[in-house]
């Protein structure tokens, strides 16, 4: 069974600070307050007794995680303009000097939030290691990438989704780095494949939207389409679905 300690810290830290205010607290709360599904909490820790034992044996959390642990809660609420960084301190239980050392300001904060729990750092690195290969190799395998690291994370990807896309000061000045990392690898993998002949001609950012967003889109739109309409095919399923129709799409367009 495969774990992702990120999301095992990230429970644990939530955990722990909403049972020191209600020790009854319902699994269903703390789970929607670390942004994970009910299913990553019980693949992670099986039971309600395993969480409280890890609560208990794991040492002190270190100040950075406690702060990115309330980070991720404080976005997900309300987005980056919606807390001080005093109010961060406040939940995350450190003084405002220890979060101003960490996170000198609210954009350091947020590009650290996208480098931990975005897709896109997993996505450009198994990029790097098939950047020579066709795009029947690689678009499935960017599409999987990105589906297995945000399904589990997904509160946490939508709410650095919705900051993004609130273009705030701090959101872009946080998103820099990223723009020119791992899109840049994305963009300048289909930008060459363009020139082979490999994809058809598009600006190279749209062959990226074309290729994670319907991804993307499916992963945040799921659980209202689990409750809707009773949708239940595996995730597996529907990025292999998706791609064959990506694939398609992306295909050079044949001379009449």
């Amino acid at each position: 069974m495969i774990t992702d300690p990120t999301i095992q810290r990230q429970v644990v830290s939530v955990a722990r600070a909403m049972l020191g205010r209600d020790p009854r607290a319902p699994i269903a709360d703390i789970v929607q307050r670390a942004g994970v599904s009910r299913a990553t909490f019980y693949r992670h820790f099986g039971s309600r007794r395993a969480l409280l034992d890890a609560v208990e044996v794991e040492g002190p959390i270190p100040p950075r995680d406690r702060v990115l642990a309330a980070a991720v809660e404080l976005v997900g609420r309300g987005g980056l303009h919606s807390f001080s960084m005093e109010d961060l301190a406040t939940a995350a239980g450190v003084s405002r000097a220890t979060v101003y050392r960490l996170f000198p300001s609210k954009a350091a904060l947020f590009g650290e939030l996208v480098r931990r729990y975005s897709p896109f750092e997993a996505v450009a690195d198994a990029l790097a290691a098939h950047a020579d290969e066709p795009p029947r190799i690689v678009i499935p395998l960017i599409a999987r990438t990105f589906a297995t690291v945000a399904a589990p994370r997904i509160g946490v990807v939508r709410g650095i989704l919705l900051e993004a896309t609130a273009v705030t000061p701090d959101a872009v000045r946080g998103l820099t780095p990223f723009m020119s990392g791992a899109l840049g690898a994305l963009s300048g993998y289909f930008e060459r494949q363009m020139t082979l002949g490999s994809v058809r001609r598009m600006h190279p950012l749209l062959a990226v939207q074309a290729v994670l967003g319907p991804i993307a889109f499916h992963l945040l739109s799921r659980p209202l389409a689990e409750r809707v309409v009773g949708f239940d095919m595996s995730v597996e399923v529907v990025v292999d679905q998706l791609t064959a129709t990506i694939l398609d799409g992306l295909a050079p367009e044949v001379a009449a």
